[in-house]
């Protein structure tokens, strides 16, 4: 459809653009034509940047909606679908909603770490304020290349303190997440961060702009020319050349950001909003466009009158510019003057810069010309931007790692050698080096940190209820085998909900892949969604969004291990209700609750200390796994058991190594003679749990256990300050601790 426009100035017919502009701003043939049949006439240069940058994979979905359409995206719980909204809506009960969100800032952070994880922890968060809700909760899910390396330590010490000081001054707590090393991130570190808030139902946010001649307003920080064309930066390979797009990396400021979201709650709360949305990736043009396609209608802005930090920036910098902690808030006509007193108070920005129109176009005008005039539908996911189906074929390893035969595996000279091995490794080591710089406390009731459980748990205040969150994934599971490495994503999450006493609600994904035109990459992509899908399916966790981050992939290194990070949201309805982790008192007996099976795919024993890079992912069976954590929070609610640790990397000696250390008591167990020792200790078959219970409810728990028809153990005792395995003492506590919490400050201090 030929979108008719207004009659076109002097200055738009001297800057219109030809198929190299197209090329040059990472658009394809194609697309040029297509923008030129969407307009009926050639673009101006700032047009033509208005589509690239909303026509990136970044911000359209392009290569990938397709397959994320396939998700499963409803509940009785979900007040907001998929796309909807800033971030995703869920009932909570008692008139309170959880919103919550993950987001990837991997290229930014690739080449300059502290902003680029500092803006990705202010850009999350207002992505859930501008729903309406006050931030209760972050993670993050991080993974850099190897830890020896000096571009590793001076990438990952930049992330974590972009991320700290970010936080801690925004006032959020960073209560948990996770952290992964390898030599495929070497090039493309990821940087994923998740936020949680809470709001009452009846008191949230939509993003949308309707009614013709209601004034739109910019509030917050001025802009300026950082970030410009940052989205679709993160839509291409990192090369020698990313240096030059520094300028795309944006520049936080927390206190700023502390500001405005003081100012955007009081502002929701007036009535005075029709809608608001966050000026994240591709700044005022993706705001107008997104919140004018919602509500279908268009706006008038005027350019001259958005406050600038620069002299001089041209229309294009002006509308891409993703400087950050910025609002645009479509305001009820008559309410200006209010509006205007709210973010005085808070010493904010706020400007009026258009005004919305019946006719669903989006004209930007500076200086009193018309300098670009797009239709808002055709910008957008869901409107007019192109949908592609790429190709995709299975990648010649995949087959290769389904032949890997764990008898060609020799047992281990010394079990405890590895145990040690094992529990100093960098991605299985104490991340204390990490949390102690973050602020897991301030403004909240957790106790987490302190208590410490498989999921971060986060009470509500006011109530009895708490949230527990968590972000998981296991890169090499899912390089193994897609499909079913992704819904063991979905599984090892939901079963850190489980252990950690919550039940499992919703999630957000962050998808980390290489490049979408690869067409192994694509189908590593293809069939990890496949396995999301199902495992979503079986868990009633429901997809509320989240992002999909292509284009982890540099010109020399190849493409990351495909990490589609899971952030999961679970609910309790009684905060009392919250299991930990660690061991309580001696003669607590210790129970592995799960089918036990010989294997050692993809475990990090294989991966890092057999150096056996090639083997398929680890025994899983979603209905078993399931069933398996229905047990366990049967077991929780009749109050029969202390602890409970899930079965993940390092196998079950490690488990019981954590859970050890976390209450400072040693154990006693036996191994199975029906299984290699190696595989029972230290292999990474899914659908475990190990539980502490004391001895005057063992007969209990068996009964139930047996009842509920999943298979279970009794493997020993919490006992003394040992680590005994088969009568033989692997190291004590101390020996222990040293070993878990002093490798990533050997390497970093």
């Amino acid at each position: 459809m030929r979108h008719h426009s207004l009659k076109i100035g002097k200055k738009l017919k001297e800057e219109l653009t030809t198929v190299q502009t197209a090329l040059d701003l990472g658009l394809l043939e194609e697309e040029f034509q297509k923008i030129k049949e969407i307009l009926g006439r050639t673009p101006n240069f700032t047009e033509l940047s208005i589509f690239a940058v909303m026509w990136s994979e970044h911000c359209s979905y392009k290569n990938s909606i397709v397959w994320l359409k396939k998700l499963p995206k409803s509940s009785d719980r979900m007040l907001a679908e998929a796309g909807e909204e800033n971030a995703g809506l869920v009932d909570i009960g008692d008139g309170l909603a959880c919103s919550f969100k993950i987001e990837s800032h991997n290229h930014p952070s690739a080449i300059e770490p502290y902003q680029g994880a500092a803006t990705g922890v202010g850009g999350i968060n207002r992505d859930i304020f501008t729903m309406g809700a006050r931030p209760i909760a972050q993670l993050n899910s991080l993974r850099f290349g190897d830890l020896s390396n000096a571009k590793t330590q001076w990438l990952l010490k930049g992330v974590v303190k972009g991320i700290g000081d970010y936080g801690n001054a925004f006032g959020i707590p960073t209560v948990g997440g996770e952290l992964y090393f390898d030599s495929c991130y070497q090039v493309n570190p990821l940087v994923n961060a998740f936020s949680a808030g809470i709001v009452e139902t009846d008191k949230t946010a939509s993003a949308i702009s309707y009614g013709a001649g209601n004034p739109v307003f910019i509030v917050g920080s001025a802009t300026g020319k950082d970030g410009i064309h940052g989205a679709a930066f993160a839509s291409k390979d990192i090369s020698e050349d990313s240096l030059n797009d520094l300028p795309s990396v944006q520049v936080g400021d927390p206190f700023q950001e502390k500001l405005l979201l003081e100012a955007s709650l009081e502002v929701i709360a007036s009535g005075a909003v029709i809608g608001i949305q966050d000026m994240g990736a591709a700044g005022i043009i993706c705001s107008t466009s997104e919140m004018s396609a919602k509500g279908e209608h268009g706006m008038n802005i005027w350019l001259d009158k958005v406050p600038l930090r620069q002299e001089g920036m041209l229309p294009f910098e002006i509308l891409l510019s993703e400087s950050q902690e910025r609002m645009l808030i479509v305001v009820k006509k008559g309410k200006e003057q209010e509006v205007l007193d709210i973010f005085k108070k808070w010493d904010l920005n706020c400007a009026q810069i258009g005004e919305v129109t019946e006719d669903k176009s989006l004209k930007f005008y500076q200086g009193g010309e018309l300098v670009a005039d797009v239709p808002a539908h055709d910008l957008v996911l869901g409107g007019g931007a192109p949908v592609y189906h790429r190709e995709y074929k299975e990648p010649a390893y995949y087959q290769e790692f389904k032949q890997f035969n764990p008898d060609s595996i020799p047992q281990p000279e010394s079990y405890s050698e590895v145990a040690k091995f094992l529990l100093s490794h960098p991605n299985i080591a104490s991340r204390q080096w990490v949390a102690e710089q973050y602020d897991s406390m301030i403004g909240t009731g957790t106790t987490t940190t302190n208590d410490p459980a498989d999921a971060a748990v986060v009470r509500i205040k006011g109530t009895n209820k708490a949230i527990s969150v968590t972000v998981d994934c296991n890169g090499r599971y899912v390089h193994a085998d897609p499909e079913e490495g992704c819904a063991i994503a979905v599984a090892e999450s939901a079963r850190n909900i489980v252990c950690s006493g919550g039940e499992p609600v919703a999630i957000t994904n962050c998808l980390n892949f290489g490049n979408p035109y690869n067409p192994e990459v694509y189908w590593q992509f293809v069939h990890a969604i496949m396995g999301m899908k199902k495992a979503c399916e079986k868990f009633n966790t429901p997809v509320t969004g989240g992002n999909v981050s292509f284009y982890n992939q540099s010109n020399d290194g190849g493409a990351v291990f495909p990490t589609p990070v899971i952030g999961m949201l679970g609910l309790l309805d009684h905060y009392d209700k919250k299991m930990t982790m660690h061991f309580k008192n001696d003669n607590d007996q210790l129970y592995l609750i799960g089918k036990v099976n010989a294997d050692l795919a993809s475990s990090e024993y294989l991966y890092s200390y057999c150096k056996v890079k090639s083997s398929t992912v680890p025994y899983f069976n979603l209905d078993e796994e399931y069933q398996m954590q229905a047990a366990v929070k049967m077991l929780i609610e009749k109050g029969l058991i202390k602890s409970a640790h899930d079965i993940s990397d390092g196998g079950l000696f490690i488990t019981l190594a954590e859970s050890a250390l976390a209450g400072n008591k040693g154990f006693r167990i036996n191994t199975d003679n029906s299984i290699r020792k190696d595989a029972y200790l230290f292999g990474e078959a899914q659908g475990r749990v190990v539980v502490s219970v004391s001895e005057n409810n063992t007969q209990a728990l068996e009964e139930a256990l047996d009842a509920a028809l999943v298979d279970f153990q009794h493997i020993g005792e919490v006992n003394g300050s040992d680590m005994i395995v088969d009568g033989e003492k692997f190291m004590n506590l101390h020996e222990a601790k040293q070993l878990h919490s002093n490798t990533l400050a050997s390497f970093l201090s």
